[in-house]
């Protein structure tokens, strides 16, 4: 009967599997340079005695520990999901694990929480969008610390962005809405002040108004990313004196409560009012009726963010920023304005 050790050790695998620590090593690092009877004997061992590799001594003489973190803006609804999922299941195919914390779109969080990643050893960082504290963009540089931003692309960027055009996306939507006879336009955004990505489809809307002749007057209500916030600034915006044709939302979340609220205060999507989001989640479809939104690519945009990243960590380059491309989709809460 095997005596188990409360913390077994390389040489205990070594002891049980008959090999030397040597092949051990090879076998959890390397085992495609392992005879597979070998490989399988060392593989029971491990297994038998619940062996764990010591990933602080490996990171030691690697000088790497094969970790990455991930700050997003919110955890709170579906917006960064499936792109920070697409990024992990990447990261994990390359080799790392990733840590994930969440900022509130908070900037003093954001470089907390990337002080404390890194302190935990994280070999670089994801971030989102261009704007953040200059002492963290400071302190990124000053360690060297490989870090790309994502749901935004800029060349100009002082780092490596993968992800696209926030203001060339919207504007896009915005055109689709004034072909469709729409002169009357509303927004709902995220507050624009330190989000790059709220202020760029802002500023996409108010493009498009302009070079329609329609000018600026453009209402706009900012608000929190959440159902309840987007359903309360359609109701505000309704109340006008001259409500809008159609309300624009900044995500598909705001589009969602919006589509809810409309249905409470009796009236009808979209003959009284048509409501555009943005980010094609899941919720797009679920919602009645279906909403017209941006589709963003989030899948590409995590593994091609989680390549770019892990080629700055082995190869200590800068890769070139990745332009992705949207995509409208045009669904049934966009129709033509009432008459009248």
């Amino acid at each position: 009967m095997t005596v188990i050790p409360p913390n077994p050790t390389l040489e205990d695998v070594a002891r049980l599997a008959g090999v030397s620590t040597a092949t051990v090593s090879r076998c959890l690092n390397a085992p495609d340079k392992v005879v597979e009877r070998t490989r399988l004997r060392v593989l029971e061992a491990v297994r038998e005695l619940g062996y764990l590799p010591n990933f602080g001594a490996r990171a030691m003489v690697a000088r790497r520990t094969n970790t990455i973190g991930a700050i997003i803006p919110t955890m709170a609804n579906a917006i960064f999901a499936k792109g920070l999922q697409a990024f992990q299941e990447e990261a994990r195919a390359l080799g790392y694990q990733l840590l994930v914390a969440s900022s509130s779109y908070r900037a003093d969080l954001e470089e907390e929480q990337a002080r404390a990643l890194v302190a935990r050893g994280a070999d670089g960082l994801l971030l989102i969008g261009l704007e953040r504290a200059e002492t963290l963009t400071a302190f990124l540089a000053q360690r060297g610390l490989p870090a790309v931003v994502a749901w935004t692309h800029a060349e100009e960027a002082g780092l490596p962005t993968v992800g696209f055009d926030n203001r060339a996306a919207m504007r896009g939507l915005a055109e689709e809405v004034l072909r469709r006879g729409h002169q009357r336009v509303a927004m709902i955004s995220a507050p624009v002040a330190h989000n790059d990505r709220a202020r760029a489809r802002l500023d996409g809307v108010r493009d498009a108004l302009r070079a329609a002749g329609l000018g600026e007057d453009l209402p706009v209500i900012e608000t929190g990313y959440g159902l309840d916030e987007g359903g309360a600034a359609l109701a505000q915006l309704m109340q006008r004196e001259t409500p809008p044709t159609v309300v624009m939302c900044g995500n598909d979340v705001l589009a969602a409560g919006a589509i809810r609220q409309a249905g409470r205060l009796g009236l009808r999507v979209p003959e009284d009012v048509s409501i555009t989001g943005f980010d094609d989640i899941e919720l797009a479809t679920l919602v009645t009726p279906a909403l017209t939104t941006v589709h963003v690519p989030h899948q590409e945009m995590g593994r091609r963010a989680a390549q770019c990243l892990v080629e700055m960590v082995e190869k200590s380059v800068r890769p070139c920023s990745v332009a992705l491309n949207t995509e409208l989709r045009l669904r049934d809460s966009l129709g033509a304005p009432a008459q009248g």
